[in-house]
């Protein structure tokens, strides 16, 4: 569900917002004048998309890798790897 407020509710009803945006986690459309403006959103649900956006872009940029050629290993190549590794500490 989309929240939209208008952009008075910035100045008159601040903690409301703060409030909602906290609850929710969801992004909130503040409008002026009817037309889209800004975006406000909870420190912590910014921090939870730079981190889920950051994960995509690193999992696009190994699949870019493998469709280049890039060489991969299967699961058990990756199994054997780590056993080997801590066996050895």
């Amino acid at each position: 569900m989309m929240n939209l407020k208008p952009s008075t509710a910035l100045r008159n009803d601040y903690q409301q917002i703060a409030t909602l945006a906290k609850a929710s986690g969801e992004p909130i459309i503040i409008t002026n004048k009817g037309e889209a403006d800004l975006v406000v959103m909870s420190v912590e649900a910014y921090e939870e998309r730079e981190k889920m956006l950051a994960h995509r872009a690193s999992i696009l940029e190994a699949e870019f890798s493998r469709l280049a050629g890039a060489p991969a290993l299967s699961v058990a190549e990756v199994r054997a790897r780590l056993a080997e590794k801590y066996a050895h500490g």
